[in-house]
């Protein structure tokens, strides 16, 4: 019993960290102290009393901690006492998560009562060894027709939808949410109006599709810290389920406006700008952020869907160009298909599933060659073939893909609601390839 005692008591700390506000500039605030490192929480005492505000240390200048608030700074003067709790940011992990709408910070957002959680996991955690990831060989069944039958994807893999304003990627994520053959959905929903949130999660996800997903909602009034500890919660609740040997889809939309949080971040630190404003930290964390995804030695995968909004449809913009670069694919959101009524509007030779070589059979692999290369003829040529130019017979290829196009674009568009396996897609896609050419 004294051991047990002597223990806690040299456990045990009898002093505080504290510092004061010195200064509030835009979206940080300056203090003498606390001796705090960066990444820690600290708390900060408004005046008049009130709830305490939470903030996280974002940088170092000289003397002074700059730390950046969670929450609304109204009430916060120079002079306000900033406790350090000696806390990393963290969440409450665990199964009584599914079925539920939460915020960033673990408070549930659907009015019912807080989730019975007893794990808590870092949000910062590092990614796995790479000598220790299996390798991926499992097909992820989409419920997509154009993504399971031309883009197949794996388990773990991540992937990066790229779309401008409207044009259908909160629809196809609802299709996918719904349909995909997965053990558990991580939704993070960041930066977005509160309005489309609870209607995604009724239109698009539906009661069905909730119940085994984790929706995290941080929208674009809440500070940037928030938003961005939303991604990072997300991967890992997403990492909670991997461990214990689920399979993962780990949706996240958007990226885009998780790197406009981290720029605000990373320029009230005092980062100089790059790239369209950009700091250096934003392009050395999503990769660190994207990296933490895929298969697992528990016999877990997170497969990852990122959403990158394209600013003014500028698909080589640098945030855009970077995740391109990192992500194992790419499908891209064409807005000339969506105004054509095409739904979802892929674009099929503008995407790519850069494992879909090491995952499909390789006679499936020849038909969807032949499809694609379909695809790019009537592309070439369709401008000739609009005006009514082109005369049948000129050209055998062009009139082979004239005679294919119409079924493979009945094929490639798909129905909200509608559900197709893979093997009847890649079926249907035999039927129009294989037949055509007879």
């Amino acid at each position: 019993m004294t051991s047990r005692f002597r223990e806690a008591i040299s456990a045990a700390k009898f002093y505080r960290r504290i510092g004061s506000i010195a200064n509030l500039s835009g979206l940080s605030i300056e203090a003498r102290g606390p001796d705090a490192a960066i990444g820690e929480v600290c708390e900060i005492i408004p005046r008049h009393g009130g709830a305490l505000l939470r903030a996280e240390v974002i940088g170092l200048r000289e003397d002074r901690v700059v730390l950046m608030p969670y929450g609304d700074t109204r009430g916060v003067g120079v002079g306000c006492e900033v406790y350090a709790t000696g806390q990393l940011p963290d969440i409450a992990v665990g199964d009584a998560l599914l079925g539920r709408v939460i915020d960033a910070f673990g408070n549930p957002l659907d009015g019912g009562l807080m989730p019975v959680l007893q794990q808590r996991r870092p949000l910062r955690s590092p990614a796995l060894n790479p000598l220790r990831r299996p390798r991926i060989r499992h097909i992820l069944e989409t419920g997509v027709r154009a993504i399971d039958s031309l883009l197949t994807l794996g388990q773990g893999q991540r992937v990066g939808i790229f779309a401008g304003s409207g044009v259908g990627k909160s629809t196809l994520l609802g299709m996918i949410a719904r349909h995909v053959s997965a053990d558990v959905n991580v939704i993070a929903l960041i930066g977005e109006r509160g309005r489309e949130v609870k209607e995604f999660i009724e239109n698009h996800l539906g009661e069905s599709g909730l119940k085994r997903s984790v929706v995290i909602a941080a929208t674009a009034d809440q500070p940037a810290l928030a938003r961005a500890r939303a991604a990072y919660a997300a991967t890992s609740i997403a990492e909670f389920f991997r461990d214990h040997g689920k399979q993962v889809l780990l949706t996240m939309d958007s990226v885009t406006r998780f790197a406009m949080a981290k720029r605000e971040i990373g320029l009230a630190a005092g980062e100089p700008p790059t790239a369209r404003g950009y700091t250096p930290s934003v392009f050395a964390e999503l990769p660190e952020l994207c990296e933490r995804c895929g298969t697992a030695d528990s016999g877990g995968a997170i497969t990852a869907l990122y959403t990158v909004l394209v600013e003014g449809d500028d698909f080589n913009e640098p945030i855009s160009d970077m995740l391109r670069a990192t992500l194992d694919g790419h499908l891209v959101l064409s807005r000339k298909l969506a105004h054509t009524g095409h739904f979802p509007a892929i674009d099929i030779l503008q995407s790519a599933s850069r494992l879909l070589t090491d995952l499909v059979v390789p006679q499936d692999i020849k038909v969807i060659r032949q499809a694609i290369a379909q695809l790019a003829v009537f592309e070439r040529n369709r401008e000739m073939i609009d005006i009514g130019a082109y005369r049948s017979g000129s050209n055998p290829e062009i009139d082979m893909a004239i005679k294919i196009i119409p079924a493979l674009s009945a094929l490639l568009c798909q129905g909200a609601t509608e559900h197709v396996s893979r093997a009847a897609a890649i079926e249907q896609l035999h039927q129009i390839c294989v037949g055509g050419m007879q």
